[in-house]
């Protein structure tokens, strides 16, 4: 994802996801399994609401070397996926990973078995630093990821954290499937396993941790400071030697972050490493890619990415000769506005002089491609600049490629107009020279398909690009591009409201792609825009007036972090102001739509007119999340660090209330007020080491009562009453009686149904809500795994 942050980022499918992760190493759940809950189940079918492909970084795709057409990719925070041919699409693999375990639901490395290509490793684990508390783990499957077996590591494992791109990390020995290694972060170092991954020990003689970190961002910066460490390893399978009663590749390459030397070798098996003689320092390789003819290509910068854009080169080592010749494209047309490091690089494995390369981070215009035929000796680039303007400047993109984007994710366009840039432009045209859509960033993947060298696969910041006719290139035609990630949902959802009335069923506020008007579940749409958020956060519609919509973020157009809808979120118009700081943040609609209150970091404020003036709340504290009653339009609640607050003067002034033994200060929790009922009010949140679970207040948050059978509880949301029933239905991420899972109760509370298996837990669930027009529909948001929604089996045809 864009966002390095734990909310954020990098916030199902029906085949190939059963996992019930334990703390033991065994875990394989069968297609049967159902939870076990003290007070029922209730078989749901759970899909993706389409936002469609991707909507966040793809930082690894690893081709099956053994096994045309397979495939799989991963993501930061959002799992992996296996392409199904059949289908055309991607299949999610680690949705049976629950709550407790959510860390294990990144993804830091992939590696296939060169000799069976049903089994594939994944390397997991999230964050190095104290966003968690739990160590990394191998994932082994012997059946494409249909099941895992679990081995945990005696480290971290950081999927989201700088860096990701680098690798793979994991790599199995082609002369010897039971020898696998592992890069590691944090100082760790190669580790190494025997035994197909069951146990690892570290590998003392390798002398370099990678110790290089990127530049902290604050005093107390854990996430910048922790050091990259061992970025991949590859092996010569041409040779082989014995070791015990192993035999092994005689020659393995590594990579470290470590400016001062940063390519190892071992030319006895792993037992003894040497720095490779007079390489290049002051620079990392992100990628070393050995070719069948014993050169091994690598890409270099002097930062560890994604974000970061540093300066950088492209070097090829002769492992026979032991010589280096720098290959560095020439500098790109664009090279006066602003250099460039190298990322994603690629060997044609059936043309072993064929190479493509990337710039890891030229923002503006554009990613540059280089595609030499020759081992570097020349380069051609997938797209070249005109200097025809009259004016002088800007010059113009003239693309070698065409991108086909708007039928899997017309949003890529983000919120602007569809422009491509050619030497035949209008001066006017002031959106040249950067196309749009772009043809990406942060790419660090760059894979051509070892079975088909017209194949090649990329991903970005944003999504997963592919061409079938990439030799095009080398005759001066055109590349044809397409999002190629129909089946990846990989948004992390931030807030989503589900309207009584209207066109759209669903609205959704996400994270680093702004947020949606849902009118079809099925098919993807452009971003909400005018304005257009780099990150949405929340959103709420008038209970008794629900074509009212307002909307907040952060980054939006022209600095505009509210935008307002009539006609229920089909047309935007920004707040003609906002207030002083007002970014992200929580938002709350009266119930009749006459006023709002926004709460953010800058404080509490309230507007009667549409955000074109803005008054300052009392009694409520910066940063507290702020919600309305949906029955009384002068009546607002607000909630920080454990005090629930109550105005009763449409925002004007709140008041701290008696309630007590919320979840107090640095813990989550999310709050609503019921439809329909003034002063009915629920609550999730907490944490272990505080108090947690579900609470209910009849009187306007002056007192709460904890729901006894809940456990824990990370959500709560409301939909359409059972049938005879009055109260509307609830929803909640939650542990009841020990069990995790996602829980309705159609009774208010006293009693809950667990409406997930085992197969559909999605790790993080930060936003639910149910549908007041369908019963038993839910909504929620996760972090990297988009929207899901679902039905009760029995409703969906």
């Amino acid at each position: 994802m864009f966002s390095k942050i734990l909310s954020a980022c990098s916030f199902s499918r029906f085949g190939g996801s059963i996992l019930a992760l334990g703390a033991a190493a065994i875990l394989i759940a069968p297609f049967s399994a159902s939870p076990a809950s003290a007070q029922g189940y209730t078989p749901y079918r759970f899909d993706n609401v389409v936002i469609g492909g991707g909507g966040g970084f793809i930082p690894g795709i690893v081709f099956s070397t053994t096994e045309p057409g397979l495939v799989y990719a991963r993501t930061d925070i959002g799992g992996a996926y296996r392409f199904d041919p059949g289908s055309g699409r991607w299949i999610p693999l680690l949705d049976g990973i629950d709550f407790p375990n959510w860390n294990l639901s990144g993804v830091e490395s992939i590696a296939i078995d060169p000799h069976d290509s049903q089994r594939v490793y994944l390397a997991v684990g999230t964050y190095t630093n104290e966003w968690t508390n739990q160590n990394g783990a191998i994932l082994r499957s012997s059946n494409q990821g249909h099941t895992f077996q679990r081995f945990d590591l005696p480290f971290k494992v950081g999927s989201n954290m700088p860096g990701r791109g680098m690798g793979e990390r994991l790599a199995i020995d082609p002369n010897n499937p039971k020898v696998l290694y592992l890069g590691t972060r944090s100082g760790h170092g190669l580790w190494r396993s025997t035994d197909f991954g069951e146990t690892w020990l570290q590998v003392a003689s390798f002398p370099d941790n990678g110790p290089y970190h990127e530049p902290v961002a604050y005093p107390g910066d854990t996430y910048d400071a922790d050091p990259i460490g061992v970025v991949w390893v590859t092996f010569d399978p041409r040779t082989t030697v014995n070791i015990g009663n192993r035999r092994v590749s005689k020659n393995i390459y590594v990579g470290v972050a470590d400016p001062a030397s940063s390519l190892w070798q071992s030319t006895d098996g792993g037992q003894t490493w040497t720095a490779v003689p007079n390489q290049p320092t002051g620079v990392m390789p992100h990628h070393g890619r050995l070719s069948s003819t014993g050169i091994l290509y690598l890409s270099y910068n002097t930062n560890a990415g994604p974000y970061t854009a540093g300066a950088g080169d492209v070097w090829k080592y002769d492992t026979g000769a032991g010589s280096w010749t720098k290959i560095t494209p020439p500098p790109a047309d664009v090279a006066s506005w602003g250099g460039y490091g190298f990322g994603g690089l690629s060997v044609d494995a059936q043309r072993p002089n064929t190479i493509v390369v990337a710039t890891l981070n030229s923002w503006w215009p554009d990613v540059v491609f280089f595609r030499t035929q020759d081992g570097g000796n020349s380069w051609k680039q997938i797209w070249t600049v005109s200097w025809t303007n009259p004016n002088g400047w800007p010059p113009y993109i003239v693309p070698n490629y065409q991108i086909d984007y708007a039928s899997v994710a017309p949003w890529l366009t983000f919120g602007g107009t569809p422009a491509t840039c050619t030497s035949s432009d209008s001066p006017a045209n002031t959106s040249c020279p950067q196309p749009t859509p772009k043809l990406g960033w942060m790419v660090e993947s760059l894979e051509i398909d070892p079975f088909d060298s017209n194949h090649m696969l990329y991903g970005t910041g944003a999504t997963l690009y592919g061409t079938k006719n990439l030799t095009a290139w080398d005759t001066n035609g055109v590349v044809n591009i397409k999002v190629a990630a129909v089946g990846i949902e990989e948004t992390a959802v931030q807030d989503l409201i589900s309207p009584p009335a209207g066109t759209a069923h669903l609205i959704s506020a996400v994270a680093d792609v702004g947020g949606f008007t849902h009118n079809d579940l099925k098919k993807p749409s452009v971003m909400d825009a005018n304005p257009v958020f780099a990150t949405g956060t929340s959103l709420d519609y008038a209970e008794l007036n629900p074509s009212f919509i307002v909307r907040v973020g952060s980054g939006g157009t022209n600095g505009a972090n509210i935008g307002f809808s009539s006609d229920g979120g089909q047309t935007w118009t920004p707040g003609a102001s906002q207030p002083s700081g007002g970014s992200a943040g929580t938002v709350a609609a009266a119930a009749d739509g006459s006023r709002v209150v926004w709460g953010s970091g800058a404080g509490v404020f309230f507007s009667t007119d549409k955000g074109t003036t803005w008054t300052a709340s009392t009694g409520a504290p910066a940063g507290a999340s702020v919600r309305s009653d949906r029955v009384n339009p002068l009546k607002f609640y607000a909630f920080a660090n454990g005090t629930f607050y109550i105005s009763k003067d449409g925002g004007q002034t709140f008041a701290a209330t008696a309630a007590s033994n919320l979840p107090p200060a640095n813990t989550s929790a999310q709050f609503k007020a019921t439809p329909g009922r003034e002063g009915d009010i629920w609550l999730a949140g907490g944490s272990t080491k505080t108090v947690y679970g579900i609470w209910h207040s009849w009187d306007g948050g002056n007192s709460f009562f904890k729901v006894w059978d809940v456990d824990a509880a990370t959500t709560i949301g409301f939909g359409k009453p059972a049938p005879f029933h009055r109260y509307p239905a609830l929803y909640s991420s939650a542990q009841v009686d020990g069990d995790w899972g996602v829980y309705r109760s159609d009774d208010a509370g006293f009693t809950w149904i667990r409406i997930n298996d085992d197969r559909h837990q999605y790790a993080q669930i930060t936003t639910i809500t149910g549908d007041p027009r369908v019963y038993g529909r839910v909504y929620f948001g996760t972090n990297g795994r988009g929207i899901i929604y679902g039905d009760p089996v029995s409703s969906r045809h």
